[in-house]
């Protein structure tokens, strides 16, 4: 089945599909995107990643071309057009194509922004075998810009990590800055010591994760103890458990930090009973 995608107000076969080659965020990286994932035919989350989208678009002064109830019903008709059970929709804006390269801003009023969504199918996604066996991960330098909490389409640097990892012979990578783990490449980070969680603090320095507030709000339910401050990747390795969150991997364990295992190097129950009360509160509020 040909895949359908949305662009400008049209729903298209994704053969037919194009994007101007004077678009700001093929020529400047100048847009943002969001990805909801999907799961029993139902949005996860769409609430929250939908206020975050409305949030990145204002800290870039860039316009959105649609409403939030708009939005929705675009997700839905995706989902219901290629028939997707489990998987994600991904969604882009751009500023848009004035019709040249320049620096400068292009006028909203007479440039209107680009927006791009397509759904990857993905079965068996709350049922991944990683969560069974954890993930393997490496430190490398966090070298982004600065305002990490916009949910740009900047993702070089991340890709780059996911690279190097690849390289090392493991799954993702960690990224620090002043000594510092910041988060994953497309991941917020977390340890587990004793009977507390710990993760980095909301700043610019990190993604304001969707996962993150939800599996943050179901550990306080259910009587965890949650710590957000600063950690090294030192610390990590001391660390009783890891996990890390996003919204494709749920919560997902991290077994081994640069070549040393954390704690029996094999996923520990905190992650464990979290991804099964993420997964499980997420199927009751999916819309």
């Amino acid at each position: 089945m040909t895949r359908i995608v949305y662009v400008n107000g049209e729903y298209l076969p994704e053969t037919e599909a194009k994007v101007s080659i004077f678009d700001r965020g093929f020529l400047m990286a100048d847009g943002v995107y969001e990805v909801t994932s999907v799961l029993d035919g139902k949005l996860v989350d769409f609430e929250g990643h939908a206020v975050r989208l409305e949030r990145s678009l204002s800290e870039l002064d860039m316009a959105s071309p649609v409403t939030k109830d708009e939005l929705l019903a675009i997700h839905r008709e995706l989902v219901a057009k290629n028939g997707i059970e489990e998987g994600m929709v991904y969604l882009q804006i751009t500023r848009g194509a004035p019709g040249d390269r320049d620096f400068v801003f292009p006028d909203p009023a007479v440039t209107p922004s680009t927006i791009v969504l397509f759904t990857q199918n993905k079965p068996g996604l709350a049922d991944s075998p990683a969560a069974k066996t954890g993930m393997k991960v490496i430190s490398v330098d966090d070298i982004r810009w600065g305002r990490r909490d916009i949910k740009t389409v900047q993702l070089l640097y991340p890709s780059m990590g996911k690279m190097m990892a690849k390289k090392a012979g493991c799954d993702d990578a960690w990224m620090v800055e002043d000594g510092f783990v910041t988060e994953g490449t497309s991941n917020n980070a977390y340890i587990v010591k004793g009977n507390t969680i710990i993760t980095r603090q909301l700043s610019n320095d990190i993604l304001h994760g969707i996962t993150r507030a939800a599996v943050l709000r179901f550990a306080k339910e259910a009587q965890m103890q949650v710590e957000e401050r600063l950690f090294t990747i030192d610390e990590a390795k001391e660390a009783d458990e890891a996990f890390v969150t996003s919204a494709t991997t749920f919560v997902m364990p991290v077994v081994e930090i640069d070549g040393a295992a954390i704690g029996t190097g094999k996923p520990g129950s905190v992650a464990a009973r979290l991804r099964e009360i993420y997964l499980e509160e997420s199927r009751k509020a999916a819309i």
